[in-house]
């Protein structure tokens, strides 16, 4: 199930709950309606809010903090490749079949994060560039070094290639969802019978119709956001590719 399909559900459950409270309100007898009852009903309202509102801004707070973690690391990522290529622009002509496994290996790895058709999802599995990788770090390793700077500069495209790996290790172990399912199915739950409760004393017209579908809209919305956020490589947030396909014209020069 999709982001949009969870957010659709989220939002006809809600709505739908307000309207079946409205129609218990006609359909409930009087002494379940008096004021007793509705103090009660109001302060049970009022701590489902609460939790609710409280869950709500920590998952949307989780969801952003994730995306921003998995941009950091795609530049960074970027960072270090444009600097690998430099170094070994430096090292000499000797060099250029290990940049060449370099434009390569980044090629590969940007068409199996960024599909051409956006409609396969994003795979970050480093395993899947693992012969690409292997090839570029024993070609890396067969430099036989003429001078004291090609010394230095093999021995920091070595600590960049490091780099490279624990940072494509990171992208993947962060690629999976951060919303626990079970936790989201309980705040919907809250949502929904907070709903219920505020059409369970509403008489049915057409503002109330248009408040209580205006609220369910924003509840789907921020579980859309959620959603999305926290699957930064796919869905209508899905990060750019733009400075991946900079970097490369920039290492093909």
């Amino acid at each position: 199930m999709n982001a949009l399909e969870t957010a659709t559900i989220t939002f006809g459950c809600s709505f739908g709950c307000g309207l079946l409270g409205m129609v218990l309100y006609r359909k409930l007898p009087d002494h379940h309606l008096d004021a007793g009852s509705k103090d009660v009903v109001k302060l049970v309202m009022g701590l489902i809010a609460s939790m609710a509102a409280l869950v709500l801004s920590l998952l949307i707070a989780s969801a952003s903090s994730s995306y921003q973690a998995q941009r950091t690391e795609v530049q960074s990522l970027l960072a270090n490749v444009i600097l690998l290529d430099r170094l070994l622009s430096f090292y000499g002509p000797e060099a250029k079949e290990t940049r060449d496994l370099l434009h390569q290996g980044i090629g590969i790895i940007h068409d199996r994060i960024w599909s051409s058709d956006g409609e396969r999802g994003a795979d970050l599995d480093p395993t899947g560039t693992q012969s690409q990788a292997d090839a570029f770090v024993v070609s890396l390793e067969r430099l036989l070094p003429e001078s004291d700077l090609q010394s230095i500069l093999k021995s920091q495209a070595m600590q960049i290639v490091q780099s490279l790996g624990q940072t494509r290790l990171l992208m993947f172990e962060q690629s999976s969802s951060t919303i626990s399912w079970p936790f989201l199915t309980v705040l919907v739950f809250w949502i929904c019978m907070l709903f219920l409760g505020f059409g369970l004393f509403a008489r049915f017209n057409l503002t109330v119709t248009v408040a209580l579908f205006i609220g369910a809209i924003s509840v789907g919305g921020a579980v859309l956001l959620i959603l999305e956020l926290s699957e930064p490589y796919g869905g209508f947030m899905r990060m750019a590719d733009t400075p991946l396909r900079s970097a490369l014209v920039l290492i093909d020069r």
